[in-house]
């Protein structure tokens, strides 16, 4: 028997735009609660109006967080426990990439790389956890990157974030399934966002509701049964 979302609550980061704001606008759908956070203020605002003309604004909540900051996440948290008492899922999607030869990439990038992408989740997941351990049967999903097993030219800092989520994920999921707590990443290739300043409209590229339908997959899956990675790649990327 598949899991229904209903009555369920989930904490999607990085869902101003892209696929944060997709995954968020499908988990709404499926009947959960679902909170949001991004670190600006703008694009926040204008994604929380985006979800509530969909759907009521009792179930969807907006907070304005920056994910590298553990003071932040941990109010971030404190305002999903405060407006729906509980939390069952979990989906680590806030992520920075800046792609340049390590000789050109600075300390700086590296670090909002790292702390964003790797410590980030940490730091989510560190505070969430023990909302998603009382809920009974709980999940977490870390959004990667085929970068996380592929290395390419430019991308070292960012390469070294998914190469060390990939790892982390699988701690996690070793730490805590006996709490209840089932941990997934999912790794998708090129998505047609704005991420990476690489351009949008291309019609080869996987779609962010494409990533979202994924999330939906894993979240349905019966108790008994854990995907715990997911690879996705466009099907025919250009040549």
């Amino acid at each position: 028997m598949t899991q229904s979302l209903e009555g369920k609550v989930a904490l999607v980061t990085g869902a101003s735009k892209g696929i944060g704001l997709a995954i968020a606008h499908r988990l709404l759908t499926d009947g959960a609660s679902v909170a949001i956070c991004g670190r600006n203020q703008a694009a926040l605002a204008a994604a929380e109006s985006q979800l509530v003309r969909d759907f009521p604004a009792a179930r969807v909540l907006a907070v304005q967080a920056d994910v590298s900051k553990l003071a932040e996440v941990r109010r971030l948290v404190s305002s999903v426990q405060d407006r729906f008492s509980r939390l069952d899922v979990l989906v680590n999607n806030a992520g920075v990439g800046v792609f340049r030869s390590v000789g050109d990439l600075s300390p700086e990038e590296w670090h909002a790389m790292l702390d964003t992408n790797l410590s980030g989740v940490y730091y989510c997941c560190h505070e969430a956890l023990p909302l998603l351990k009382g809920a009974g049967s709980s999940f977490i999903i870390n959004i990667g990157s085929l970068a996380g097993r592929n290395a390419f030219a430019g991308g070292a800092g960012y390469n070294a974030s998914k190469f060390g989520l990939l790892g982390f994920s699988e701690a996690l999921m070793l730490d805590h399934r006996y709490d209840g707590v089932r941990v997934s990443c999912v790794m998708p290739g090129s998505v047609d966002t704005e991420f990476g300043h690489s351009g949008t409209g291309k019609p080869w590229k996987i779609q962010p509701e494409d990533i979202a339908d994924t999330v939906a997959h894993l979240l349905a899956m019966p108790e008994r049964t854990l995907i715990s990675r997911v690879e996705v790649r466009p099907s025919m990327p250009a040549k």
